[in-house]
């Protein structure tokens, strides 16, 4: 049996200049997986810079095991058609979570990441200590496509009763 770790709350905010898979835009929905675990954001029709805004909670058992984001077009007759993927590392995040970091001003920033040919950051992602919790806001650059941005943010949450993430 897979040793469950905790949640990891994504907050999939928006989408910027996403390819466009149908005639002038499309209809792009974000898929993120991390195993055999799937979690989806809505539809947001007719648009390549959509606002999904929408919160989706994926369960962790593994941090060596990659969380895949991919975002698709919706399509009604045919396959829907991918708009790209990219690779969401938390282990920095999970690092720092694991120095139990507390009682800090609200918005301090407690590491900033920059983007490398190793990771799919667009722009420098910062782990910030936000109304009493670590979390983390990242702009991803999607791959295997022409262009596209994904923003997001990620929270961790631990269950009750649960020793989380200090016995991973």
């Amino acid at each position: 049996m897979e040793k469950f770790l905790g949640l990891l709350r994504i907050r999939v905010l928006k989408g910027v200049n996403l390819v466009v898979r149908d005639t002038r835009a499309s209809d792009p929905y974000v898929v993120i997986s991390a195993g055999d675990k799937k979690v989806k954001t809505k539809v947001v029709k007719n648009n390549i810079n959509p606002e999904w805004n929408d919160e989706l909670t994926l369960g962790v058992a593994d941090l060596n095991h990659p969380i895949l984001l991919t975002v698709y077009d919706k399509d009604s007759i045919s396959r829907d058609d991918r708009m790209g993927d990219a690779e969401i590392d938390i282990k920095p995040y999970v690092e720092h979570l694991k120095m139990g970091v507390k009682g800090l001003d609200n918005d301090t920033t407690v590491c900033r990441l920059s983007p490398t040919r190793e990771n799919c950051l667009a722009e420098v992602s910062c782990i910030i200590w936000k109304d009493g919790k670590l979390v983390q806001d990242m702009c991803l650059r999607l791959r295997n496509v022409e262009r596209g941005e994904i923003h997001l943010q990620l929270e961790w949450i631990t269950p009750a009763g649960s020793k989380g993430l200090h016995s991973a």
